[in-house]
């Protein structure tokens, strides 16, 4: 943690870490891992609420917790920009990190790969084979999408590659 910001650290170190390390097809194990990503999930959200920095919902999408969707937002010069969020639990989970996806930005960086998935290989994935399988999902949103969001929204929105979505409906109605 060296290097980090103290608003990071002291963020990561409320996450709860992980104890078991198990992916989807481990039966029971999985099962008691998927109990241990969504305490760390309710705590993170919880810490982000009380901080006034709620900015993304997910629920898994399926009984088996091996697909999950939601929203995750950023403001950007005190506009919201909202973006669907998407990722599979990988079958090596977790010593590989799910691939975060936000479909609605496919194509319009290039620190993105096809389907939307953002890229996380340079900064990330070292981070997380690191902490495996300590780190989970809350890790990958907060140390993954979390600083993506805010490299690339600001960059996205300048450049005219995303638009707020009240521009878009007064633009439409022109």
């Amino acid at each position: 943690m060296e290097g980090w910001d103290p608003n990071t650290k002291s963020t990561l170190t409320q996450i709860p870490l992980l104890t078991t390390k198990a992916g989807p097809r481990d039966g029971a194990a999985w099962t008691q891992r998927l109990k241990e990503e969504y305490k760390a999930l309710i705590a993170y959200t919880q810490m982000n609420k009380s901080n006034d920095n709620d900015w993304f919902r997910i629920s898994a999408a399926n009984p088996e917790g091996t697909r999950w969707t939601g929203k995750c937002w950023y403001v950007h010069n005190l506009l919201k920009y909202e973006f669907d969020l998407q990722f599979d639990i990988p079958v090596t989970y977790p010593s590989t990190a799910p691939e975060l996806e936000l479909p609605q930005l496919d194509g319009k960086t290039q620190k993105m790969y096809r389907g939307g998935k953002i890229c996380l290989t340079v900064h990330f994935k070292p981070l997380w084979a690191k902490n495996c399988p300590r780190f989970g999902m809350a890790h990958a949103l907060c140390l993954g999408l979390a600083p993506w969001l805010a490299a690339e929204v600001p960059v996205l929105v300048d450049s005219g590659m995303i638009k707020h979505k009240d521009d878009a409906t007064t633009t439409s109605e022109s």
